[in-house]
């Protein structure tokens, strides 16, 4: 019986140790050869939709592929991060991820249908944006300092609107809440618009609201803006102080959107996609779209973001703990 050689044994382990990489490579030098689904998890027109459908339209151009934007509102865009979650992980279905659901989601969800760190490939954090401490002139408060008197004064008794429980603008407002020792009521809305148009009205006294749908109705008197959430002042709204410009510490709050596809998702396919979108990102039209929506560019490594989700994550559940907030 003739055994085989050291030699020959040895280079049957090489080439099955390099079969599995080499299946990647081949698989990554077809990618992509059909149209690419980005899922997103809130209804059109807001600032999620606004990047999927912006990032969408330049990687279409860029791998030579359609990309599809599909909107799947609900649950605090819960219910579009579990189908990405779900989904094969094959490069074709991505998620243009929120805070809410892929970094604060699980302190709020109990029962969440995924594990935020587990069960997606993160890819590339996009932008992030900060909140405005907004009210209605009626308020009798000109600046922070009077507005947190008026806040102790009254406990309770100053409204504060959100685009619902466990949203930005509701843990910013629990934030404040925290940092100043006041107490004022929330009243969630399903969504910004409403909120909006009770906060013109004078039905809820204020609300951390995001610039983009704000802005116009301050420059035009209707609303007062008292600080933004951010720990540097907006270059669209500059004489807008920061929390801690305004006296508040430990008030601070960005919402971040970022790409991300289903776990175990192929190496050379994850860097592609990091690498393509980083490109994307430093576009001229790309950058001055986000600006004017008060957004501020991102980008990075896959790892770094990976590291970045679990400290956000745990930062997130240690305010919803001190806070004391519960979904009903």
């Amino acid at each position: 019986m003739n055994f085989p050689s050291r030699r020959s044994l040895l280079a049957a382990a090489a080439l099955a140790l390099a079969l599995p990489f080499a299946a990647s490579s081949v698989q990554a030098q077809a990618w992509p050869d059909k149209p690419i689904r980005i899922v997103v998890g809130f209804a059109p027109g807001g600032f999620t939709d606004v990047l999927g459908r912006l990032i969408g339209q330049k990687l279409s151009e860029r791998l030579g592929q359609p990309v599809v934007v599909e909107n799947k509102p609900g649950a605090a865009g819960t219910l579009g991060a579990d189908q990405v979650a779900k989904a094969k992980p094959d490069g074709y279905t991505l998620l243009l991820a929120h805070s809410n659901s892929n970094s604060v989601a699980p302190a709020l969800y109990p029962k969440l249908p995924y594990n935020i760190l587990s069960d997606f490939t993160p890819i590339i954090p996009v932008a992030n944006t900060p909140l405005l401490l907004t009210v209605h002139p009626s308020v009798a408060a000109k600046d922070v300092k009077e507005f947190v008197a008026l806040a102790k004064a009254k406990p309770g008794a100053l409204r504060y609107a959100s685009s619902g429980g466990g949203s930005a603008q509701h843990l910013a407002a629990e934030r404040f809440q925290l940092a100043t020792g006041t107490q004022m009521t929330h009243i969630p809305y399903k969504g910004s618009g409403q909120a909006i148009v009770d906060l013109l009205s004078g039905q809820v006294e204020l609300n951390f609201e995001s610039p983009p749908n704000v802005m116009t109705h301050a420059k035009a008197g209707k609303l007062r803006l008292l600080a933004i959430t951010s720990n540097k002042r907006s270059a669209l709204l500059p004489d807008v102080p920061t929390m801690a410009e305004a006296g508040v510490k430990n008030a601070e709050m960005l919402q971040w959107f970022a790409v991300m596809g289903p776990a175990k998702m192929p190496a050379d396919i994850t860097r592609r996609l990091n690498t393509e979108i980083a490109a994307i990102l430093k576009m001229p039209e790309v950058a001055e779209k986000i600006a004017s929506q008060g957004g501020e560019i991102m980008g990075g490594s896959s790892e770094d973001f990976a590291k970045f989700i679990a400290s956000d994550s745990a930062a997130f559940a240690r305010l919803v703990k001190e806070a004391k907030i519960t979904l009903e």
